[in-house]
Formats: structure tokens, C-alpha cells, sequence
């Protein structure tokens, strides 16, 4: 082939020799001439294969039931590996230019290199676009792996283009990484506490795309939208992005709702408390009144009799009323709570529902409600919630019950009218 060339050469050099151009100039106007027709060559090359052979890969695809391909587009896999065409044709016009025969293929091959490096990146996003459509991506996110095939990618690339450019052989470069090794650590210690972090919390399945965690030594609360090597993104309930390094989750604890989502009941835990002084046993005339609300008249009925034959049974005095047994307005206050929450059309019913009383404190006996709502949903669950506790406040003075608060100005300033009052009218 060598010799074909150089007939072509010769050829050319004659004919421009013919033409009237001097013989000591023909030589270089000859390979001048030829740089031209392999770049022309190259460039018409270039626009067939993304003119003609792209727009045919390109209507085949959209036109076809496939979708992996689809990313492969987006993400121009096909048009950076079409650079390598005219890649080939100006490899293969090295034999035309013997003196520059080296330095053309030595720069070819590190374009080549770079082209191919571009490819495998594109081909490696394309893969991740798919992949985070599927359903598994929910519980086993490869983003942090994909960024680790790069890191390796572009380490080997850039290896071998150092050895293309200098000319030595990439086992000797590979062998020089050996003494660089503790520099390499320090470098990409991050990313490897982040790979780490990455395989055991896709392995437990501790944190997914989507949840919603809490960890307040990071500042964040709200949800997972991006996990990567060295970060798990989260945006908080105020819209804002926290970043949070991917093997604190691992080192530090964190909160993860995903359990109270998938069960379909948030937890309502809220307690009102109740002043003391306003509690008491139940007259006749209170219990004939609370036989009158519907949640109430059966289970009043039934303690009445059970108290009854209890105190009966015990010959108990019931003119004093510490003798004995006896309803009290906080108790049948509590019952009417749990009742009232137990038939709420948004509550979970097969979930824990219950009214306890806590330790009475200096603010009163808190009366805490323990119960789930049936949705997860923020707004939502706030509603149900304050709409139990607006109904529990109203209905408290009904009991003869009073809500414990912290006395204001104007009660003080009540408290001291109603005082001068009472000296003024004696």
C-alpha cells in the first residue's frame, strides 16, 4: 500500500511540475494539497454519518416499542460515537504523510481515546436515566455505583492518555500508582466512605429516594430526592436543600418516616390539661344531663348499676360521697373522649386509639389523646388533628371542667375589678 501512495505522490508531483509549478515546490504544494482532500474527505465523512446514518438511527428509535434506546439518544451516545469516523479516515492517511506518520497517529489516538471516554460516559448516564424509571430503582439506587464506574473510567483514561502522549507503556504508569497509593486515599477518601456508606444503606434498605428523614445534627427534615456518592439530598418542608454526607448516615442516626407512611396512619399525641380545682364526683342532675348525650347513656347506665350493687353489696353510707364508689365529671369526660375519637370517620380504626390521663403537674392533669390518623398526608393529618381538639375545648365546660391556662393581664385585671366590687357593695 506504502508503495501505491507513493505513486500517488509522484503522480501528483508530476502533474503539478506539468502545470507550471517549480519542481522544489511541487513536493510540499503536493502534500499540502493532500492534508486538504483528507480533511475535505473527513469533514464529508463527518456530515453523512450525523446527516444520513444519525437521522436513520434517530427514526428508528422513536419509531420502534423499545425505550432503553430512547436514553441512548438523549443522551447523544450515538452522535459523540459518530466522531470517530473521521477519526479512522485520518488514521488511515498516515501512510500519505510517511515524516508525520507518528505524531498523526499519536494525536488520533488520544482523540480516539477521549472520543471512546465521552462515549462510555454518556453510555453510563443513559443507563442511569432507564434505570431510575424502573420501580427497583425506589429500594436499590445506582447513582453512587455509576459515579464510581466513572471515577475508575476517567482514572484509565487519563492513564492512557498520558501514556499515549509520552510514549511509555500504561503498566509502568499503572506500577508508579503503587507509591501514589496514600495520596489517593486522602484524595478520594470521601468517595470511598461514600461507596461504602452507599452499599450498606442500598443493602438494608435503610434510606430510599422519597422517604421522609429527620436528622437534626444536619439540619434536615423533609424528603430524600437525590442520593450519590458523597450526598443524599433532602429537601425540607421550607423547600430548602440540605446536603448531607452519605456515610453520616451510616455514623450518625437519623429518623425515617417510611414506616408511618406505608402503614397509612399518622400518629395524633396531644394532651390538654385540665384544672384540678374543677374536678368532682357527678350530682344526680349532672348524670341525668351527660344520660343525654349519645356517646354517653349506655355507659353511664351500665356503671350505675355496677356501682349500685357494689356499694350495696358493702352497705356503703353514700351521704358522704368519699364513701364508696362514685362517677366522677373527668372520668365520664375521658369516656366520652375515647368514645367520640373511637367512632371519628378519620381515624384509623385498626389502630392503638386511646385517652389516658399523664402525671398531674403544676399546669393542671394533662388528658392525653393517643390515636392514628387514617392519612399520612401533612395537611390533612393537622386538619383531623385540630378538629378533635377543637371539639375536646368546646365541649370541656359541658363536664363542668375547666381548660388549665396561665392567668393573663386581663384575668388579673378581672380578678381586681371584681375584687373592688365586692368591698364596694359589701
Amino acid at each position: 500500500m506504502e508503495n501505491v501512495v507513493n505513486t500517488q505522490q509522484d503522480w501528483l508531483q508530476t502533474w503539478l511540475v506539468d502545470v507550471g509549478v517549480a519542481e522544489n515546490s511541487a513536493e510540499g504544494l503536493s502534500t499540502i494539497i493532500l492534508m486538504i482532500g483528507i480533511a475535505l474527505l473527513s469533514v464529508i465523512a463527518n456530515y453523512i454519518t450525523k446527516k444520513v446514518v444519525l437521522k436513520f438511527i434517530t427514526f428508528y428509535i422513536n419509531n420502534n416499542k423499545i425505550k432503553w434506546d430512547n436514553y441512548m439518544l438523549e443522551r447523544k451516545v450515538f452522535h459523540r460515537l459518530s466522531h470517530i469516523v473521521p477519526a479512522i479516515i485520518i488514521y488511515l492517511s498516515t501512510y500519505l504523510f510517511t515524516e508525520y506518520a507518528s505524531l498523526i497517529e499519536k494525536g488520533v489516538t488520544i482523540y480516539l481515546i477521549v472520543v471512546i471516554l465521552l462515549v462510555i460516559n454518556s453510555f453510563l448516564n443513559a443507563i442511569h436515566d432507564y434505570y431510575i424509571t424502573l420501580e427497583i430503582s425506589k429500594t436499590r439506587p445506582i447513582r453512587g455505583y455509576i459515579q464510581v464506574a466513572k471515577i475508575i473510567l476517567f482514572i484509565m483514561g487519563g492513564i492512557l492518555l498520558l501514556s499515549s502522549l509520552f510514549g511509555v507503556s500504561p503498566l509502568i504508569l499503572l506500577s508508579g500508582l503503587g507509591a501514589l497509593s496514600a495520596v489517593t486515599m486522602l484524595v478520594f477518601k470521601d468517595s470511598i466512605l461514600g461507596l461504602t456508606a452507599g452499599v450498606q444503606l442500598t443493602t438494608n434498605d435503610m434510606v430510599r429516594v422519597g422517604d421522609w428523614i429527620e436528622m437534626t445534627k444536619y439540619g434536615a427534615d423533609g424528603d430524600v430526592i437525590d442520593i450519590s456518592l458523597n450526598t443524599v439530598k433532602v429537601q425540607n418542608w421550607d423547600k430548602t436543600i440540605t446536603s448531607i454526607p452519605t456515610y453520616a448516615l451510616i455514623s450518625d442516626s437519623f429518623k425515617n418516616w417510611r414506616g408511618m407512611q406505608t402503614s397509612g396512619g399518622r400518629r395524633i399525641k396531644r394532651s390538654i390539661n385540665i384544672d384540678t380545682s374543677s374536678i368532682t364526683f357527678c350530682t344526680p342532675e349532672m348524670l341525668k344531663r351527660f344520660k343525654k348525650i349519645h356517646y354517653l347513656r349506655e355507659y353511664i347506665e351500665t356503671k350505675e348499676q355496677e356501682i349500685e350493687a357494689y356499694n350495696t353489696e358493702h352497705n356503703v353510707d353514700r351521704s358522704v360521697k368519699v364513701n364508696g364508689r362514685g362517677l366522677t365529671n373527668i372520668g365520664i369526660f375521658r369516656v366520652y373522649i375515647q368514645q367520640y375519637i373511637e367512632k371519628h370517620p378519620k381515624i384509623h380504626k385498626e389502630m392503638t386509639c386511646m385517652v389516658r390521663q399523664l402525671q398531674p403537674e403544676e399546669s393542671g392533669l394533662p388528658l392525653e389523646i393517643y390515636a392514628f390518623a387514617n392519612s399520612t398526608a401533612w395537611a390533612i393529618y393537622e386538619g383531623i388533628q385540630s378538629d378533635i381538639f377543637d371539639h375536646i375545648f368546646a365541649v370541656a365546660p359541658e363536664f363542668g371542667l375547666r381548660i388549665f391556662q396561665k392567668p393573663t393581664g386581663y384575668d388579673l385585671k378581672s380578678g381586681l375589678q371584681q375584687e373592688d366590687a365586692e368591698k364596694e357593695f359589701g
